[in-house]
């Protein structure tokens, strides 16, 4: 599988495999994380999206309990922190809130770290924009986990451009990625700036939810085009609506998350697709339900 730099020591696979419904599963036995990770890893997908949030904050540990020296040197992993939700670890809060303070930052990395037992973060992402940031502190921060050795490159999640501008201003470190919504169903990042702005910066976007949260699956005249396209190549209408990601020249990192070993072990279909600009379109056009202007 195609990898992408992002720093020049630190490459993803170009698709991601999301973990943010592996505490949900019903078997979260150590044995069948370890199965969901090995059919990534057959198909060349190396890179794990995690966060401290989801599961309830479970889904590291859940991770962790699969963890060993050999599994952890053949992954890259990526997890998030900020948001304060009233559940798990933080059962007490009294709302949920952002919290981007250095105490916060260096207490969640601390935490990721135990739970998943691993001595370093490859990727840490602010998961969502704060309104009360302190751009200085929490740049400062970034810089710190970076220079200590727990994380070894930063990004966020969520942000728009003014967001992204603002943090990087007060860092020495820096932003190596932004985790964005971005489906078929989805498409506003192409044209509201979001996409723009990480192309200009020559930087690659995560792409989560790429197949619309299933919503794509309800919307029958996308789903027309994608199934007659996936049948003429082989594979089905959902690798299609990845591979059109695939197609954009941002190098799009598609992060695909489901429990399902048999959907797990299909992820890189959607590499084998061929998709042309005029092809591309019809998606787009479908998916705007009118033509382009």
């Amino acid at each position: 599988m195609e990898r992408i730099n992002l720093t020049p020591d630190l490459s993803f696979s170009r698709i991601v495999y999301g973990m943010w419904r592996l505490g949900d599963d019903a078997n979260t036995t150590p044995e069948h994380v370890t199965a969901k990770v090995q059919a990534c890893l057959d198909q060349g997908i190396t890179t794990m999206d995690q966060a401290d949030i989801y599961g309830g904050y479970m889904a590291e540990e859940v991770l962790g309990a699969a963890m060993t020296p050999a599994l952890r040197n053949q992954i890259e992993i990526v997890t998030k922190c900020d948001i304060v939700a009233p559940v798990g670890r933080y059962a007490d809060a009294p709302v949920k809130y952002y919290d981007t303070s250095r105490a916060h930052i260096l207490a969640s990395v601390d935490h990721s770290l135990q739970l998943m037992k691993i001595d370093h973060i490859d990727v840490l992402l602010i998961h969502r924009p704060d309104p009360l940031m302190n751009h200085f502190e929490t740049g400062a921060a970034l810089d710190e986990v970076v220079a200590s050795g727990k994380v070894r490159a930063v990004g966020v999640s969520n942000f728009r451009p003014w967001d992204w501008s603002l943090l990087q201003s007060a860092m020495k470190t820096k932003l190596v990625t932004n985790q964005i919504e971005l489906s078929v169903t989805h498409h506003t990042p192409f044209t509201n700036g979001d996409l723009a702005h990480l192309q200009e910066l020559g930087v690659s976007p995560m792409a989560w939810s790429p197949l619309g949260g299933g919503s794509l699956f309800m919307n029958g005249p996308v789903m027309d085009i994608l199934k007659r396209i996936g049948d003429a190549q082989g594979v089905d209408g959902s690798a299609v609506a990845v591979a059109w990601l695939l197609a954009h020249p941002a190098k799009i990192l598609p992060v695909m998350g489901t429990n399902n070993l048999d959907r797990i072990a299909k992820i890189a279909d959607a590499t084998k697709v061929t998709i042309d600009r005029p092809t591309w379109f019809e998606i787009y056009t479908a998916a705007l339900g009118e033509e382009v202007a």
